[in-house]
């Protein structure tokens, strides 16, 4: 396993939690770190911009308190997502930010990140890039990225269409970094075969928004719970890029989710609802295909629980069928 030195003998599970825009806070990343998982949320989240640095502080204190009281059972780190595009005012004003608190892994998205590497790579820290296909994957490994996010088909958000069989091989036969899969993962048993694929970790976005400490409605978490996989629609229009919604948020904002037009992803901005006054993630809720696991919302700390033990059960079933 190409695992990062940052990871090593510091998770219960190997899963890093998705940053989730505007649902992933201090409160959810705090409580996916101390299960023992890396907790992420975006910058854009904290608003206004000096709120990031509260939040850093906030989070920093929460885990040191966690590991002065539990030795034998410390945190996680915690990751930034930076949305790396022009209509992104705020990057290097909260790159700042994360650099002067020395966050331990940056995850970026869209465009390859040579400049948030060089921040990050300034003071120790990681980069991990999202990624759709094998082009997107190489440029940002030309840029010195600590590892790679294969965002596959069924992913949650903006999310890419190929099979995750053939991103995670077709990367493997030449990036030697750290492999993060997502898509669709949402139990112990889908994370156990992630890694069977080759990938060194999974990539969880929305089974933790129906969590307790998450920053969704409830009834974006009782949608989670009451839909499934037929109830994703892959579309443009929301943002400018392809994304996985849940149907039914589609239509009680007064749309057919089956006659859908396209958008101008030169005109994407992630604070809108594209070509629509609904506004994605607030009104437009993002699922991954893996909700039909789903079936209620856990605190983290028994999710994980629950998750690990799922996780170890697959192996064993996996061992008896190589033995048996």
């Amino acid at each position: 396993m190409a695992l990062v030195p940052h990871l090593k003998g510091k998770l219960k599970i190997p899963v890093v939690g998705a940053p989730l825009f505007i649902v992933s806070g201090p409160e959810l990343v705090i409580s996916q770190c101390k299960a023992g998982v890396v907790g992420s949320f975006p910058a854009l989240n904290a608003r206004p911009q000096e709120v990031l640095d509260e939040w850093l502080i906030q989070i920093k204190e929460e885990l040191d308190k966690h590991n002065q009281e539990n030795p034998d059972s410390p945190a996680a780190p915690f990751a930034v997502n930076q949305i790396c595009h022009a209509s992104n005012d705020r990057l290097m004003q909260d790159m700042e930010s994360c650099v002067k608190h020395e966050v331990p892994i940056i995850i970026t998205s869209l465009r390859p990140p040579l400049e948030i590497v060089e921040a990050a790579h300034s003071y120790g820290g990681v980069v991990f890039h999202d990624v759709i296909n094998v082009r997107h994957a190489k440029k940002a490994a030309e840029q010195g990225v600590d590892g790679l996010i294969l965002v596959c088909a069924g992913a949650g958000g903006h999310a890419g269409t190929h099979s995750p069989f053939a991103l995670v091989r077709e990367v493997k036969e030449w990036f030697d970094g750290t492999i993060l899969l997502s898509g669709s993962i949402s139990d112990g048993h889908s994370i156990a075969s992630s890694l069977a694929l080759g990938a060194d970790l999974a990539y969880i976005g929305t089974r933790f928004i129906a969590t307790k400490e998450a920053n969704a409605d409830q009834r974006y978490k009782d949608m989670l719970i009451e839909s499934s996989a037929s109830d994703i629609v892959y579309s443009s229009l929301f943002t400018g890029v392809n994304g996985n919604y849940l149907k039914p948020s589609i239509e009680k904002a007064g749309l057919d989710p089956d006659n859908l037009p396209g958008a101008d992803k030169s005109k994407m901005n992630f604070g809108s609802g594209g070509n629509t006054k609904s506004k994605a993630w607030k009104d437009i809720w993002g699922s991954g295909q893996g909700i039909g696991s789903i079936k209620s919302d856990p605190t983290v700390q028994d999710l994980v629980n629950e998750l690990i033990e799922q996780y170890e059960q697959a192996y064993g079933e996996m061992q008896e069928k190589k033995t048996g």
